[in-house]
């Protein structure tokens, strides 16, 4: 089986993975220009360019990265077990209590940015972009005390070692499906769904529903201050919501616990207790302030 895939290092780890399990597949890599647009889109559009061509019957995603809606041709057949959502920091702190005052600590997120300075204002949030190497050699050369970074991609790339630290999620919500790989297909593919339905996990299928059921509801992007995530917790679904500010100078927490059998339904919860808290006015502000 032919599985569309990113060249960067981590998405081809991810899909790499994704191989194995289903007992072996060629990877496909798809270039940027392959969707022709330039935002962040681009690395869901040029997987599913390939699925539309034929050049491939899955692809691999960051379920991080994959929109609310999904094209009416294309089908969402499985996401893989779970690995850990939490952010992660990389750097000489144990804590981010450690940090000394206006430490300087790098991150592309508006999310990481936002609950960063939520909980402490007077660090320097540092914009930078480039795959988990480049991001990692920055600190290495001095411009930065840390980084934050999901710790699900230094674990898949071989890199754990380098966490010091991560993110509670009382200090620092993940973005929604961060951790978990969506995998996609025509609609319509018996066989591509079959491969992918036999190496999907139901927690974590569970979880991604409950995330993005609360996204959706609160009409969030990936460009947006959101973090979502939901955890199996003692029998239960755990759900905790962030929305904020890309300052942090305003934000609306919550969390809720619900039936695992009704996951759409506790985000949906989850996101109507945050419109009551102001969180639709806060992210309408953060897109405005982004635009």
């Amino acid at each position: 089986m032919r599985i569309a895939t990113r060249s960067s290092a981590l998405a081809l780890a991810q899909a790499g993975t994704v191989a194995d399990a289903i007992g072996g597949g060629e990877l496909i890599h798809v270039s940027n220009v392959d969707g022709g647009v330039d935002d962040k889109a681009r690395f869901v559009r040029t997987v599913e360019v390939a699925l539309r061509e034929g050049r491939a019957e899955l692809g691999v995603h960051s379920a991080k990265d994959l929109p609310g809606d999904m094209p009416d041709d294309l089908a969402l057949v499985g996401v893989p077990a779970r690995e850990d959502p939490a952010d992660a920091f990389v750097g000489a702190a144990a804590s981010l209590a450690e940090l000394p005052e206006g430490a300087r600590v790098g991150t592309a997120s508006l999310r990481r940015r936002s609950q960063l300075l939520a909980v402490r204002p007077d660090l320097e949030v540092v914009e930078i972009r480039g795959n988990v190497d480049t991001r990692l050699r920055k600190l290495a050369e001095g411009e930065l005390e840390g980084i934050v970074l999901a710790a699900a991609g230094l674990m898949r790339l071989g890199r754990e070692g380098e966490i010091a630290f991560r993110f509670g999620a009382d200090e620092m919500v993940p973005a929604p499906g961060q951790g978990s790989l969506a995998l996609q297909a025509k609609a319509g593919d018996a066989e591509a769904a079959s491969a992918a339905a036999a190496i999907s996990d139901q927690d974590a299928l569970v979880e991604f529903t409950t995330e993005r059921a609360a996204t959706a509801a609160l009409d969030a992007s990936c460009e947006t201050p959101l973090g979502v995530c939901a955890r199996h917790l003692d029998g239960t679904l755990a759900v905790a919501g962030y929305a904020g500010l890309p300052d942090g100078s305003e934000w609306v927490r919550d969390a809720l616990r619900g039936d695992p059998e009704q996951p759409a339904a506790l985000g949906h919860a989850l996101a109507e207790r945050m419109l009551s808290a102001g969180a639709g006015e806060i992210l309408e502000r953060a897109k405005a302030e982004a635009a």
